[in-house]
C-alpha cells in the first residue's frame, strides 16, 4: 500500500473481501453491502465487526451497494458468499435492488460478475440502473478489452474495475484508458 502511495498522488481505495484486509494507509473503504444476495454476514454482519477499526484507522467509509450478477459461471465470489447472481437477462432486478439501495441511503453502486467471469455485467443492465438511480456506478468482471470498456462507459458506468486481464497483461490497461477517456 506504501508504494502505491508513494507511486501516485490519487486516494487510494480499498475493495475488501473481508475486515482483515483493511489498512490504515489508504484513503477510504468501500462499505460494501451484498445487496443482490441473502447472506446476513454480507449485508452486515461483517460491518458490525469492522466498523470499530474503520473508525480507528481513520478511513472515509463509502456506503456501497454490491450487486453480483450472473457472469456466466460460478465464481469465486459467489461460492464464498453463498449468492445467486442476478440473472443476466434480467435488468429490471438490477435497477430495483440498485434503487432500493439508493433509498437504504447506499452513495454508490457496484455490479460485478466476479474475478474471471466468462462475461461481463451486460450493458443494457448498466443502462436500466443509470435509469433509475443517481449515484455512481462501478462495473467489475469479464472486462478483457477497450471496446467492451467503452461498451460499459457508453452504458452508464462511472468507473471500471479490471482485475484479471491487468493480471494478465499490465499494458491493456492503458488501451482501455484511451477508449473510455
Amino acid at each position: 500500500m506504501e508504494l502505491v502511495k508513494r507511486w501516485s498522488d490519487l486516494p487510494v481505495v480499498l475493495f475488501p473481501g473481508s475486515p482483515s484486509q483493511l489498512n490504515a494507509h489508504a484513503d477510504a473503504v468501500l462499505f460494501l453491502s451484498l445487496i443482490s444476495g441473502r447472506n446476513p454476514e454480507l449485508l452486515i454482519g461483517h460491518h458490525v465487526a469492522a466498523a470499530p477499526t474503520v473508525k480507528a484507522m481513520g478511513l472515509e467509509a463509502i456506503p456501497t451497494g454490491y450487486m453480483l450478477v450472473d457472469g456466466g459461471k460460478q465464481t469465486t465470489v459467489s461460492y464464498i458468499s453463498q449468492t445467486v447472481p442476478i440473472p443476466n437477462d434480467k435488468p429490471g432486478i438490477a435497477a430495483c435492488t440498485a434503487l432500493a439501495g439508493e433509498l437504504l441511503g447506499l452513495r454508490t453502486i457496484y455490479m460485478d460478475t466476479g474475478s474471471g467471469a466468462e462475461r461481463t455485467v451486460p450493458p443494457e443492465m448498466i443502462a436500466a440502473v443509470r435509469k433509475t438511480v443517481d449515484l455512481p456506478i462501478i462495473i467489475g468482471g469479464g472486462i478483457r478489452d477497450a471496446n467492451t470498456a467503452r461498451a460499459l462507459c457508453n452504458a452508464g458506468a462511472d468507473m471500471l474495475v479490471v482485475g484479471t486481464a491487468f493480471e494478465e497483461d499490465p499494458e491493456r490497461i492503458f488501451m482501455m484508458r484511451e477508449a473510455v477517456g
